[in-house]
């Protein structure tokens, strides 16, 4: 059997897959690597953190599986997006990579506003917000001018890691157009965007499809992963491209949600007269000629995560969600909003913050954890109510992530989103729809779509329950409420934050 390889370059890990032609896992390996955080604000790494991990990930692969480094035909990647690595002309990082999470760059995303005004939105369809690629460039520019006179060109970083691996610079347009510089419709740079802030076209990588062979394994790069130096290497995208790709959405009608410590509601786009006014992000599909929309909760799962740490230290989240089932539909009046780092999607507000509102004395411990669940989901439904208010069908949801691992949660968003919502029997997240790029480059398969009918199998549906889904209706328009009811007295809040 021939195999393919999936790289995942996360913000704490990279994780590598290797599949065999008829989509089953043959082995995996991950290797964790630190974050900086220098500054309030501040999230940076070392690009040279993520090559050795890769390294060392991809040996254990051979090492583990026991295949042949002959028989494994390609690989590709998935990356964090929006991370800037500055590059000098000899290809070497200038400085440490400042990652998606890093909130410094309030003052450039202004800067972009004012000098873009609405050729913002409509060349690169994104409003500016201090994760993107261009403030941070802006940002260095301004704060460490020798550093940058020293900058010869930008890559994302799994573009820097595939670098590392052909000696070859390319970006894929699905992670292009995170960088608020890419004319998303055009599938070019703009032109306007890098003239208004004086950026050479030469400082940006080659343009190229997610699934475009960009090269071959170097010699010295093969002996150091244990791989061939006849592995074919394909661009790869960005994780949430690469996450969408891996649950089958691939087709109008179908809607991706994925609940790790952030939370994604994407949506599958033919073409790119969709307009959201900007309201969610739009961005180039991994598939050719293809886009999605998409919403972000910036604490999904990390709300759930915070609860426990916070009021059950140390208990499994099956010991904090007993009883749960047990509550009825909105918590017996009690509602949370997961705004504990700020918000994106629909509110982009870095200063607002969490809410458990309608407390009394009879609320039990299990009540506060599914106003919790709901309230996560009542976020991520913000974005599935914008979709279908600009006319999008939502009907069908693929779950994935730690929201699809709890039957519990499951139906709750069948009855939140009021769609059917299926689970994946092989969830492997932005991995999987990396080895299917490089599946589908390799020649397996006449399309990514042939691809998905064998890589990507579903699990059980969840059925939107009707009483279930009325309730939740009205309380969702309660919960939509509390955004603005509490922005002043959050805001006036934040000059007492440490």
């Amino acid at each position: 059997m021939k195999y393919v390889i999936g790289v995942d370059l996360g913000t704490s890990a990279v994780k590598t897959l290797l599949i065999g032609q008829d989509g089953s896992i043959k082995a995996e390996a991950t290797r964790e690597y630190p974050l900086y955080h220098d500054k309030s604000g501040w999230s940076e790494q070392e690009p040279e953190d993520w090559v050795k991990g890769a390294m060392s990930a991809l040996q254990e692969l051979a090492a583990q599986s026991g295949v042949s480094p002959r028989d494994i035909e390609g690989m590709s990647f998935s990356g964090q997006m929006h991370g800037l690595v500055l590059l000098d002309a000899h290809n070497k990082p200038i400085r440490r990579a400042i990652l998606w999470n890093d909130t410094r760059t309030t003052g450039q995303c202004r800067e972009i506003e004012r000098t873009l005004g609405d050729k913002l939105l409509t060349d690169t369809r994104n409003p500016a917000l201090e994760g993107f690629t261009l403030p941070k460039i802006l940002w260095v520019k301004q704060n460490e001018p020798d550093l940058f006179a020293r900058a010869d060109k930008f890559l994302l970083p799994k573009d820097y890691l595939r670098l590392r691996l052909t000696g070859q610079i390319h970006m894929d347009l699905s992670d292009a157009a995170g960088t608020l510089m890419l004319d998303v419709a055009n599938k070019c740079w703009s032109e306007e965007v890098l003239y208004a802030f004086g950026i050479s076209p030469a400082f940006c990588p080659p343009l190229v499809e997610a699934s475009a062979y960009v090269g071959d394994v170097s010699p010295e790069a093969a002996q150091e992963a244990g791989l061939s130096e006849a592995t074919k290497v394909f661009a790869g995208g960005a994780d949430n491209a690469c996450g969408a790709i891996g649950a089958g959405i691939l087709s109008t009608g179908l809607t991706l949600c994925s609940i790790g410590t952030s939370g994604v509601v994407l949506t599958y786009e033919a073409d790119a007269s969709a307009d959201y006014e900007g309201k969610v992000h739009f961005f180039n599909h991994g598939k050719e000629n293809a886009f999605y929309a998409m919403g972000v909760t910036l604490a999904a799962g990390y709300s759930l995560s915070w609860f426990r740490n916070t009021f059950a230290k140390g208990e499994s989240f099956n010991a904090l969600l007993e009883g749960v089932s047990d509550i009825s539909p909105g918590a017996d009046g009690l509602l949370f909003t997961p705004y504990l780092v700020g918000e994106r999607t629909p509110h982009a507000d870095a200063k607002i913050r969490g809410s458990f509102i309608g407390m009394d004395g009879s609320h039990t411990r299990a009540h506060f954890a599914r106003a919790v669940m709901e309230g996560i989901t009542f976020s991520l439904n913000e974005s599935i109510d914008m979709f279908r208010a600009a006319g999008k069908a939502i009907d069908t949801i693929v779950s994935i992530g730690g929201g699809a691992k709890n039957p519990l949660w499951l139906q709750m968003q069948a009855d939140i989103f009021r769609a059917n919502v299926v689970a994946l029997e092989n969830e492997q997240g932005p991995g999987l729809g990396a080895a299917m790029l490089a599946a589908y480059g390799s020649g397996w398969f006449p399309s990514l779509d042939a691809c998905a009918e064998t890589f990507v199998k579903h699990a059980e549906v969840y059925t939107p329950n009707e009483d279930a889904s009325e309730r939740y209706e009205k309380l969702f328009r309660i919960y939509q409420q509390v955004y603005s009811r509490t922005k002043e007295i959050n805001h006036s809040l934040d000059a007492f934050r440490n």
